[in-house]
């Protein structure tokens, strides 16, 4: 990705430092990031596990900071997590205002090893997140070392790819998409509520895919090789793959994001045609 030089967001919130722990247990960075596979996407809701960890009560550990800093990091991986958030911005504002949409730009928090959402506290093991309560991509930088050698899925687009998909949890969330989904979950079997969390997993690929074709187009961001590694990134963390990977037998009902086929294809959907339309994944007939 040709990213350096380009704008920096000032959305983005560096807690790196700010650390949690739970009373009697130890949150260490290298043994959170080893049941990453596992924890990730491994056939349940994020937003069910950050409930789960919301309810086990936590504490800061004495002499922590008390929240982060604002502003463009110093460091290089920091400096690109911003730029790609600053990429997000100018693309989706340009697209929902020509939808007739204000765009509400989220914040990007940075953090190590675990931190405190207004979705509940969340370690490092759960994987990037957005919380709808409070508009906030959460990621720990370190993920993208596990995407290169636990996932097989290097690359400079391959990490971006990461926070264009969360970034389009904002979307949908700014669309009502994630409220409605989340009604219509309240009312449906555990397999219509999979099946419908499938649906809104491939949807957010579709709009990263979407966000990667206007960022390339005006500003010629892609370098040869770029989409393959997006597409790479897709495919690492299907939940087939994931499934194989922690040892378990797939499990197709269980399946909250889709397979890896079917989370590249739709991320290369957004990628080819740039159009949020055809992100319907709700519409679809067969996915």
């Amino acid at each position: 990705m040709r990213w350096r030089g380009e704008r920096q967001s000032e959305n983005v919130e560096d807690r790196r430092g700010v650390r949690l722990g739970r009373p009697g247990m130890a949150i260490g960075g290298v043994g959170v990031l080893v049941i990453v596979a596992v924890a990730l996407l491994t056939g349940q809701d994020p937003l069910v596990l950050l409930e789960g960890l919301n309810s086990t009560q936590v504490s800061v550990e004495p002499g922590a900071q008390s929240g982060g800093q604002y502003g463009a990091p110093s460091d290089e991986l920091g400096q690109f997590a911003s730029v790609v958030l600053a990429s997000t911005e100018d693309v989706w504002r340009d697209l929902l205002n020509q939808h007739g949409q204000r765009y509400r730009e989220p914040n990007l928090v940075l953090f190590s090893d675990a931190v405190d959402s207004a979705c509940g506290y969340a370690s490092a093991a759960m994987g990037p997140f957005y919380c709808p309560e409070d508009d906030k991509v959460y990621l720990d930088l370190s993920f993208f070392g596990e995407l290169d050698r636990r996932f097989g899925a290097p690359g400079d687009f391959a990490q971006a790819y990461v926070i264009a998909h969360e970034v389009g949890h904002h979307v949908q969330n700014l669309l009502g998409l994630s409220e409605r989904v989340r009604r219509a979950q309240e009312r449906a079997s555990e397999d219509e509520a999979n099946a419908l969390s499938v649906r809104l997993e491939l949807q957010a690929d579709c709009l990263a895919g979407v966000w990667g074709f206007h960022a390339n187009r005006s500003r010629h961001l892609l370098e040869p090789g770029d989409v393959d590694e997006g597409l790479r990134a897709a495919a690492a963390i299907g939940d087939d793959q994931l499934q194989r990977s922690g040892g378990r037998r797939v499990q197709p009902e269980l399946w909250t994001h889709d397979s890896s086929a079917m989370r590249a294809q739709w991320l290369r959907r957004g990628l080819e045609g740039g159009d949020m339309n055809g992100c319907d994944t709700f519409s679809a007939p067969t996915l």
